[in-house]
């Protein structure tokens, strides 16, 4: 016992001395450099994905390098990161979310003020600037089987009303019980309940429709398992959600300390459609890609390396 502590004692030394005059260091004890942009992101496939986007492009188009700061629960999460400064950026901030959770006002289904809205209060109230949408929006849709939605001519989500008594719903518990935006105020709007809510994980309602468990679930418009599935999403005709679009968020003291990082957010502007993001989702979720692969993928296809 005593040669073998003796051998780590004399060890610990010679790499404290490796690390202090070679420049090197061992991980996890040294920070991130004076030029290295934080990326924060929700523990989704979806935020990761976009998160990895700006990475790359920011190492690519800059002399700066980018950290990705992973698995934030929720857009309040990612909103005290931004705040409290310890991220630079935020990936996937959505209007729908933010307006009635970080701004605590109303909800407002009209795309463009609900933009509007975001951009000016994030500006005036947090010195942050939200931009604009990449051009996806990931709202919630109920969803169905491509073979229910045949065999009862579903199109819209009010083409569900005269088998609703007769339909399991499962949908995300938070959605049952939230005002504004969730079940009581769906019911209000469209006239009618289904027959049972089974309330579940949002992860599990696509396995559960698919295999005949539910009829209709409450699903993530860009979720890959949609495709994988063979799902199909209904027409929010009666507009009840609130517009979801995506954006990045930064803080306008890292846009003048990085003036590059502002040209890369601007240029994802309407580039990333609500198919492209499904199918990216697919490939994470499906698939099994890593989100740094899959991001890297998109960028080559469309040209932004070069």
């Amino acid at each position: 016992m005593l040669k073998v502590t003796r051998k780590k004692l004399l060890i610990i030394p010679v790499i404290l001395s490796l690390v202090l005059f070679s420049g090197c260091s061992l991980p996890g004890l040294s920070g991130s450099s004076k030029n290295t942009i934080k990326i924060g992101a929700m523990n989704t496939s979806e935020s990761m994905t976009v998160a990895y986007i700006i990475k790359q492009l920011i190492e690519h188009k800059t002399d700066y390098d980018a950290e990705i700061i992973g698995n934030m629960g929720s857009s309040i999460v990612q909103h005290h990161a931004l705040y409290q400064g310890e991220v630079d950026i935020t990936s996937t901030r959505y209007t729908g979310t933010d307006l009635p959770g970080t701004l605590k006002m109303d909800l407002v289904t009209d795309k463009d003020e609900a933009l509007n809205i975001v951009q000016r209060e994030f500006e005036k109230r947090f010195d942050q600037t939200w931009f604009d949408p990449y051009g996806f929006e990931n709202s919630y849709a109920f969803t169905v089987t491509s073979e229910l939605a045949k065999e009862k001519n579903l199109k819209k989500v009010s083409d569900i009303k005269p088998y609703a008594s007769e339909l399991r719903l499962g949908v995300d518990n938070s959605w049952l019980n939230r005002e504004g935006d969730g079940y009581q105020g769906f019911v209000k709007q469209y006239g009618f309940e289904f027959g049972k809510t089974y309330p579940m994980q949002i992860g599990l309602v696509y396995q559960a429709v698919a295999n005949g468990e539910m009829d209709v679930v409450l699903a993530y418009t860009t979720d890959g398992r949609i495709e994988a599935f063979d799902l199909v999403n209904l027409e929010d005709d009666k507009n009840f959600f609130p517009p979801y679009d995506a954006s990045p968020v930064a803080r306008n003291d890292a846009l003048e300390k990085y003036p590059e990082v502002r040209d890369v957010l601007e240029s994802l502007a309407g580039k990333i459609d609500e198919e492209t993001m499904r199918l990216m989702n697919y490939e994470a979720d499906v698939k099994m890609k890593e989100p740094y692969v899959v991001a890297k993928e998109f960028l080559e296809k469309n040209n932004y390396f070069e």
